[in-house]
């Protein structure tokens, strides 16, 4: 039982004894109490003053002096300000918290059951025409960390991506190697795959615009002008032909498509994230016609004169939504019905989260809406993991243009970055080169996902290279070094012959820090709860850096190693090791690995 629960099972009981009424649930709440007031925990009596039918003050007085009388074992003193009792925990409670989170290995998560309840969590979704770029970091570092927190939160778990693999814009890449490319290929120009494809993306809309304004200068009206377009015509072309499957369109189709997929790979391996199933568009959205078909037998959904299959919305206070073209050729929101009906197929889903930008609201409104009326399970309370958008100092991306930050490139200019900085401290002296290229890739990346999933992630965000490796700040590196730092610590006790012990003296003494960074230990189940239950990995992050910060005000005032006091030594040794244990899992939560030195 928690320090809180023992506290509330005897603050209810003080009120059923003092006022001869029980608490309804909820009534009495602990929080922390305020760093400016003394005490650790805080009960608020104002929702309590009903049943006592007496002054705030006089309330909270009676009810800390019953604690004290009754639960000394518990509570060692009190105080008051107007309606808030202030209450301060006995040193041996602390010490007997400390020893249960140092005896829990996996402090802090719940060990998934056979019979836990599956979550099914979709990240990633690149498009096959360009290289992944910042946008995709940030999906990608919200959806893994998301996923590793749902598992510490005792779900199953499976990671899938789906693949935007057809439609126009494959074909404006085809088309535009297809016509300029000269036979080039990733290993004929050195390039990754997923940057070759991407370059002809770009230069696909260079020749588009170009072409326009040709066709404008003969005074043709720019609407006139891109319906007289041969190029984009020759695209579309080309996109009939994919669907008609033929046979020379859908070979380079895929051998296009294999070279992403390489490229993307490697850039998933860099970033550390992985998926345990890929779905893609080419293979799901046949599915979702035939779902929507089945609709319309069934009185789901309707058709319209000119072919066009449509679901009517209005009762659910929305509008009416295409879900077949007249020609029978789908939309994204069929291919995503279609992917929800494999997905379905493959997994016993339980909680379907989508990790997908703040500008598919309304599309995830509408998906929740079809898949509970086609009657999938997961539908009707399906999350859309919605965040905002990020940009860098300069403004926004825009991929056409070739104006994006490649998430190779970025991921590059940060390890760069820690490097420089790295040498500029002097952190890597006396390491070998291998040591210092390991360090340097886990400061870099780690400064990379921390700085983003900080944020909350519903609202936009701002990335700077620079800002984001500070080793004195609200940063990953920061972070890290201090969990360095404290291994350190821990391997010169050992080199001194010091073991870490597992028990600890009921009347070992406690300063109020130690017992401060006791308390902030004892709140990570509690976090990393909360950040399942609001999908907010930002929870994490912060969490993690005030329990750096702590514990760095606590090295400083203090001493470990040489301190004369055995119990005492054993007691800052133990906190050590444990705010080091939760600093790595919590790390470990926003996919950052924590290196033993730095």
């Amino acid at each position: 039982m928690t320090i809180e629960n023992t506290l509330l099972n005897a603050i209810l009981q003080a009120i059923k004894q003092l006022y001869g009424v029980e608490a309804a649930p909820g009534q009495a709440s602990l929080q922390k109490t305020k760093k400016e007031f003394q005490g650790h925990l805080t009960l608020v009596v104002f929702p309590l003053l009903k049943i006592s039918k007496k002054s705030p003050e006089q309330t909270a007085t009676e009810i800390g002096q019953y604690l004290i009388d009754n639960h000394s074992d518990t509570v060692v003193e009190y105080n008051v300000i107007k309606g808030f009792l202030n209450l301060t925990i006995t040193g041996a409670n602390w010490l007997k918290l400390l020893l249960e989170i140092n005896d829990n290995e996996r402090f802090g998560f719940i060990e998934t059951s056979e019979n836990a309840p599956l979550a099914m969590i979709e990240y990633s979704s690149p498009n096959t025409n360009k290289p992944l770029h910042l946008g995709h970091i940030r999906n990608n570092l919200l959806g893994y960390s998301l996923s590793e927190i749902m598992k510490a939160n005792g779900y199953k778990v499976v990671k899938t991506n789906i693949v935007n693999d057809r439609g126009i814009h494959i074909c404006k890449s085809m088309l535009a190697w297809q016509k300029w490319g000269g036979g080039e290929t990733p290993e004929t120009a050195g390039v990754k795959g997923d940057h070759l494809v991407g370059k002809y993306y770009v230069l696909f809309d260079k020749m588009y615009k170009e072409e326009l304004k040709d066709l404008q200068t003969k005074g043709l009206t720019e609407k006139e002008a891109e319906e007289k377009s041969s190029v984009m015509a020759e695209a579309r072309e080309m996109l009939r032909k994919w669907e008609a499957g033929d046979e020379q369109v859908r070979a380079l189709w895929n051998e296009m498509n294999s070279w992403v997929y390489s490229g993307f790979s490697e850039t998933y391996k860099r970033l550390g994230v992985d998926f345990d199933k890929i779905y893609y568009e080419s293979e799901t959205y046949t599915e979702g016609r035939e779902k929507v078909l089945e609709g319309v037998e069934k009185g789901i959904f309707y058709r319209k004169e000119d072919g066009s299959v449509w679901a009517d919305l209005t009762a659910n206070g929305l509008d009416e939504k295409v879900l077949l073209r007249s020609d029978g050729t789908s939309v994204y929101m069929t291919q995503d019905i279609g992917t929800a009906k494999l997905r379905f197929d493959d997994y016993p889903i339980d909680k379907m989260i989508y990790v997908v930008g703040n500008e598919q609201n309304y599309h995830f409104q509408v998906l929740a809406i079809l898949l509970d009326k086609l009657g999938f399970e997961f539908g009707k309370d399906l999350v859309h993991f919605s965040y905002g958008m990020v940009e860098l100092p300069e403004g926004k991306m825009k991929s056409r243009e070739g104006t994006v930050v490649d998430a190779d490139d970025l991921i590059d200019e940060m390890i760069t970055t820690a490097r420089e900085i790295s040498q500029e401290l002097g952190k890597l002296e006396g390491l070998t080169r291998e040591e210092a290229d390991n360090i340097i890739r886990i400061i870099g990346l780690g400064s990379l996902k921390y700085f983003i999933l900080k944020v909350d992630p519903r609202k936009n965000m701002t990335f700077n290279p620079k800002e984001s490796i500070d080793f004195n700040g609200n940063t990953g590196s920061f972070i890290q070094y201090t969990y360095a730092r404290i291994r350190s610590v821990l391997r010169k006790a050992e080199e001194q012959g010091l073991q870490l012990i597992d028990n600890l003296p009921n009347d070992t003494p406690l300063t109020e820090k130690e017992e401060a960074l006791i308390q902030m230990l004892s709140e990570f189940p509690a976090t990393v709860k909360e950040a399942g239950e609001t999908y907010s990995p930002a929870l994490i992050a912060n969490y993690i850096y005030d329990l750096v910060k702590e514990y760095n005000q606590f090295y400083h005032d203090y001493s470990i190693l040489k301190e004369e006091n055995e119990a005492v030594k054993n007691l800052r040794l133990m906190i050590s090791a444990n705010t080091a244990k939760v600093i790595k899992s919590g790390l470990s939560l926003l996919g950052i690995d924590a290196p033993e030195r730095m």
